[in-house]
């Protein structure tokens, strides 16, 4: 795993990392500690390997902590930022990369309530621990970036309609915190090969991850995609708060309203 910023680029900077304990949260995470970051790995039921991750990055030198916390339910998000402040005294990253909708058994507002409403309560709840200059990062999905304008395969409809409704409900904030100082930029990548959603969506849809490999040429895997995360974390922000990653020509941009 080569090193995505310069050794000093987040010395002595705090940050969060939701969904951290694997995929592209755990590499974000990795990229980070290497960056000098103390790092907040955060996951919801898996401790074990959370702590894991935790005392891997310990091994090279970095500050790590593990902290579960169930993005759905406001009182466990409050007790999370509670530790992250009585451990830390607060962040200076925040990336919002916790996401899902294609559980079985968990009900059939659970991608709103975790893709929406879960995203905003995080950066409500993350707000007094965050200063100025800070920086917060929103990881999504082209299929879900682009869904008002380009249709995706059926069975991520739900995944990627409550992504959008969370990025536009996190962009609604953006007056809030430039008020305060804190930065805000969306990460919109395509297919992530390796990732729990793109294995979901084949077991649904077999094939589709290759139709989609093949019609954008390629696709991110897991430690390239959080290499560009990591990134954002440090570049200046776009104006118009959007990083995409990779191919776009499929997608229908919205057109500006006139």
């Amino acid at each position: 795993m080569n090193a995505a910023l310069a050794p000093d680029a987040l010395a002595g900077k705090r940050a969060l990392v939701t969904g951290s304990s694997r995929g592209i949260g755990a590499d974000t995470a990795r990229y980070f500690a290497a960056a000098g970051a103390s790092v907040v790995i955060n996951y919801r039921n898996k401790a074990a390997r959370a702590e894991k991750l935790v005392a891997e990055l310990e091994a090279t030198g970095a500050s790590a902590i593990a902290v579960g916390a169930d993005l759905t339910d406001p009182d466990s998000v409050a007790e999370m930022f509670r530790q992250i402040k009585e451990q830390w005294g607060g962040l200076d990253v925040l990336v919002l990369n916790a996401s899902g909708g294609m559980e079985s058994g968990m009900g059939e507002d659970y991608a709103m309530r975790l893709n929406r409403d879960a995203q905003v309560n995080t950066l409500k709840g993350a707000l007094p621990l965050l200063d100025r200059g800070s920086r917060v990062v929103f990881v999504t999905s082209h299929q879900a970036h682009f869904i008002r304008t380009t249709p995706t395969m059926p069975e991520y409809v739900p995944v990627a309609l409550s992504k959008r409704a969370g990025e536009d409900a996190l962009r609604e904030l953006i007056p809030e915190l430039d008020a305060a100082g804190i930065e805000f930029v969306v990460v919109s990548g395509d297919m992530i090969e390796g990732t729990i959603t793109a294995t979901l969506l084949e077991r649904l849809n077999p094939g589709a991850i290759e139709q989609r490999k093949a019609s954008a040429g390629r696709l991110y895997n897991v430690s390239e995609f959080a290499a560009e995360v990591a990134q954002a974390a440090v570049d200046p922000v776009p104006e118009d708060h959007t990083r995409l990653v990779g191919d776009t020509s499929s997608f229908e941009p919205e057109r500006a309203q006139d």
